[in-house]
């Protein structure tokens, strides 16, 4: 079986994860999150590797250095993802499936939460199950990739 290569990226105030709105984004923190998504990949046989920067031009940079070496991403683009065409263009221009991942329901939230940039361009979303949703995302990604791969 071929390892794949995964990049979890996250993207601003994901790095305050644990003490920033418990009530609305739980409490496990941003290196709690990597860590469970670290032992599903070896269990998988996917090699996870995980990126947080509050920079939109960081985020776009990581994406761009990761479209030869990586199967997929995991991305969750937090407040750029109701502003960030850029975000939007790098996932095009990378040419490889990428599950945009939201802890909270971004659509039962404030108008403005409920427009994505990357909505179209994903191959998958998944949003409201908490940090769980990260690992429902991993499970899928890895399915569809494998499945692709037959």
């Amino acid at each position: 079986m071929k390892t794949l290569h995964i990049d979890v990226i996250h993207g601003p105030n994901l790095n305050l994860l644990g003490e920033r709105e418990p009530h609305v984004y739980g409490t496990q923190t941003l290196a709690e999150i990597d860590a469970q998504l670290q032992r599903l990949g070896n269990d998988l046989s996917a090699v996870i590797t995980t990126f947080q920067s509050n920079h939109e031009g960081a985020l776009v940079d990581r994406i761009q250095a990761g479209r030869h070496q990586m199967d997929a991403f995991l991305l969750n683009p937090a407040g750029y993802t109701h502003t960030s065409v850029a975000l939007r263009d790098a996932v095009l221009a990378a040419g490889k499936p990428v599950v945009e991942v939201h802890l909270s329901n971004t659509d039962a939230r404030e108008p403005f939460r409920r427009n994505s940039f990357l909505a179209d361009v994903a191959w998958a979303r998944i949003q409201g199950f908490g940090a769980v949703g990260y690992e429902l995302a991993l499970r899928g990604l890895v399915g569809h990739l494998r499945a692709r791969d037959r």
